[in-house]
């Protein structure tokens, strides 16, 4: 009894430290690819060629809005997407809210209120991805993503767009990892959907249209094998840009 109970301890151990190293060899080789995010100015101006209305982009969000892994902001999803909607005519200011590690309670604290003071008349949201690695539970995730769009709502006269969170970096992470951030990423994305239902806001869905080619593909990835590469962001533009023109 005493060796099924000293086997049973062992097990137990081995498989905490299988978990824990698992985990934290991701993030060294992150760490050793040594990504940065590209110098960013907090505001680009696109004049359109029409002379047309004036409109504030503000992007929100994290590594993945600021650009981490690009050799520039030009390539960033949304550079690319100020300059098409631009080409409508229309004057666009793009502010650039975002920082690299944050999650949903840091963008709550540092960036929300001024990103409401620049006044948008459109708000991309892309949040979630550090709050899944930080194995934030639903019901947190949920309550902070609530509290952003519902001052989003109330205090901006913006057309947001909720961004869903990617399916990025499976290869990256070993098992079980990889299997607990996918189902995380799908239970987040209905979270993401229903509220921007409830408040009556758009979702823009880049999780399962670009799921299998970042998959299948390296070309997508920047060098630690989760960040997008300039290809991702561009594919990650055409989509949401696709989104809003359906919207305008």
């Amino acid at each position: 009894m005493k060796k099924i109970f000293l086997i049973i301890i062992f097990l137990f151990f081995a498989v905490g430290l299988y978990l824990y190293l698992a985990n934290a060899f991701a993030y060294y080789m992150f760490n050793r690819a040594g990504l940065k995010a590209p110098a960013a100015l907090n505001s680009y101006t696109f004049n359109g060629s029409s002379g047309g209305e004036s409109l504030n982009y503000v992007a929100l969000g994290d590594s993945l809005t600021s650009g981490m892994g690009l050799n520039n902001y030009e390539e960033s999803f949304p550079y690319l997407l100020a300059k098409d909607l631009s080409e409508n005519g229309d004057k666009v200011v793009l502010r650039n809210f975002s920082y690299p590690g944050y999650r949903t309670d840091d963008l709550m604290d540092n960036l929300l209120g001024p990103a409401i003071a620049a006044e948008p008349r459109i708000i991309t949201l892309l949040i979630g991805v550090n709050d899944i690695h930080g194995f934030y539970n639903s019901e947190k995730f949920k309550k902070n993503y609530k509290y952003i769009l519902e001052r989003l709502t109330k205090e901006t006269k913006a057309k947001i767009f909720a961004v869903s969170l990617p399916f990025i970096g499976d290869s990256a992470f070993l098992p079980p990892h990889n299997y607990y951030f996918s189902r995380q990423t799908i239970e987040f994305n209905k979270i993401i959907k229903q509220l921007a239902l409830d408040y009556g806001v758009e979702y823009a869905d880049i999780a399962e249209p670009t799921k299998e080619i970042f998959a299948s593909d390296g070309l997508y990835y920047a060098a630690d094998k989760f960040h997008p590469s300039a290809a991702g962001q561009a594919l990650w533009e055409k989509i949401i840009f696709d989104s809003m023109a359906l919207k305008r």
